[in-house]
């Protein structure tokens, strides 16, 4: 847990210093008394993601945040987002959410492309996973719907254009017709999954960002093959080839088998389609 405590430490001056300055892997080894190249190395093999995209990302998301909920110039927001000019800042917002800071503001919807990894309210649970590694799958219920919506909030980087509003009310369907799966282990949501049983689409997989190499998405898609969508082709809907805001999700999907299939354009954000045939499912 050592490891936890120091990313966890990175994370909350990160948090602090969002609209204060530009943050670098220098000045986050310094505030957390630890060489640059070690905490380099555990947080991105803790989280999955750097110092640098994690930063960036949040700064991007509150910087969207502003884009819709107040009336400060663009430039004014650039500067709180660790950007020396707007035409700098622009080029970065546009690459991660496919719209200049200006069409952003003017649809007035904001989504996030990162919110913080809090892992402090799920520390006592973490520590509780290392004791007792007994894993849960189950059809999710209501009273699933916090644990559902933490897991959430921790993974939101994998799906463009996700509006937590909106996304609840889609949840709150899939439980009524049984098909959102959760996987729980100490108290905590490790992974889940939306089915949507009439086309064989995977409308949702999350993987909670410390258990992303411990083949939950694996052992989530094997229960959707074997029990739940039999002799259908899977199919799921992610980021395109050279997104920016791709986090690692195209790869680990065709890790799992899926391959590529119709480019889509899905809520205003290009998406592609992936798909698994059935008889692949069987090696």
């Amino acid at each position: 847990m050592k490891n936890l405590e120091t990313v966890m430490a990175a994370i909350h001056y990160i948090e602090e210093h969002l609209s204060s300055e530009k943050i670098e892997l220098d000045t986050v080894a310094a505030a957390v008394h630890y060489s640059k190249y070690h905490l380099h190395r555990i947080f991105t093999d803790t989280v999955g993601l750097s110092i640098h995209d994690y930063a960036q990302r949040r700064q991007l998301t509150e910087a969207a945040k502003l884009l819709v909920f107040s009336d400060k110039p663009i430039i004014d927001i650039a500067i709180l987002a660790g950007y020396d000019s707007q035409q700098a800042f622009s080029n970065v917002f546009k690459a991660m959410y496919k719209e200049s800071p200006h069409q952003f503001r003017k649809n007035e919807v904001f989504y996030p492309l990162q919110l913080e990894y809090n892992f402090k309210d799920q520390r006592e649970s973490l520590e509780n996973a290392q004791n007792n590694s007994a894993r849960e799958i189950r059809l999710v219920k209501a009273v699933d719907i916090p644990l559902w919506m933490d897991l959430v909030h921790l993974a939101i980087d994998g799906f463009p254009h996700l509006e937590e509003d909106a996304h609840l009310t889609v949840l709150k369907r899939y439980i009524t017709k049984q098909g959102a799966l959760l996987m729980t282990e100490g108290g905590i949501s490790i992974g889940s999954m939306m089915i949507n049983y009439e086309t064989g689409s995977i409308d949702f997989l999350a993987v909670h960002p410390l258990y992303r190499k411990q083949g939950i998405a694996r052992d989530l898609l094997n229960v959707a093959l074997t029990e739940l969508l039999k002799n259908k082709e899977i199919s799921i809907t992610t980021f395109r080839e050279g997104d920016k805001a791709d986090t690692g999700y195209r790869k680990a999907l065709k890790e799992l088998g899926f391959a590529e299939a119709e480019l889509l354009t899905e809520f205003g954000y290009p998406t592609q389609r992936m798909v698994l045939p059935r008889e692949e499912s069987n090696d």
